[in-house]
């Protein structure tokens, strides 16, 4: 069963990030759908449109690299291949912090989706953040209780379509009402899963 976890994190992890890639890179690389759904203009359409690129493109190195550095068998199988792992999902969600903070002003639903946003932003930073201080003072259960915490916060996009699909497209509510649900309820669900790995010792 804690094998199964694992592997469907994995799966799970590939197919948001096909998912991301060609809705995103593919299907409407310009952003017209999403920029059409926002309520305010933006300042600068083409910065906005890098910031995002940027975001999205390490968003995907992170939960590529995330679920590789949490599972124990990979772990153990290479340490080298761990650390050189983690390096890179540290990297990415640290160089993430400022197109992250960036998007976060213009996000759908004004200033309460932004106020989310943030705190996601500064929590999934903190969390690395942690999870890497911990490693290199050797206190290695910390370094996975943080790093647990991160990871799941990767998630906190795929939570926030899935949320979002179930109040806009389910209950009718209105697009704006529903993004700032999901945008709040993304990190809290997250950090509450990954609590309940962490306290129930489940090894992924």
């Amino acid at each position: 069963m804690k094998r199964n976890i694992g592997i469907l994190l994995i799966i799970v992890s590939i197919m948001w990030v096909l998912h991301t890639f060609s809705k995103n890179f593919m299907v409407d690389p310009t952003f017209e759908k999403f920029i059409s759904k926002k309520d305010l203009l933006l300042a600068d359409e083409s910065l906005w449109i890098f910031m995002i690129r940027l975001h999205i493109l390490l968003a995907i190195i992170s939960l590529l690299t995330g679920p590789l550095g949490v599972m124990k068998k990979i772990r153990i199988k290479s340490m080298t291949f761990h650390r050189w792992n983690g390096r890179f999902y540290v990297l990415s969600i640290i160089l993430n912090f400022i197109p992250g903070l960036y998007v976060s002003f213009f996000a759908t639903g004004g200033w309460l989706s932004t106020i989310g946003f943030l705190i996601l932003n500064s929590l999934w930073l903190a969390t690395t953040c942690l999870g890497y201080w911990y490693i290199k003072k050797q206190k290695v259960i910390l370094h996975s209780q943080w790093m647990i915490r991160s990871f799941f916060l990767t998630f906190s996009n795929m939570l926030i379509y899935i949320i979002v699909a179930i109040t806009y497209n389910l209950i009718n509510m209105p697009y704006e009402i529903s993004y700032i649900i999901a945008v709040w309820l993304c990190w809290m669900i997250n950090l509450l899963v990954a609590e309940i790995i962490i306290r129930k010792k489940i090894c992924l």
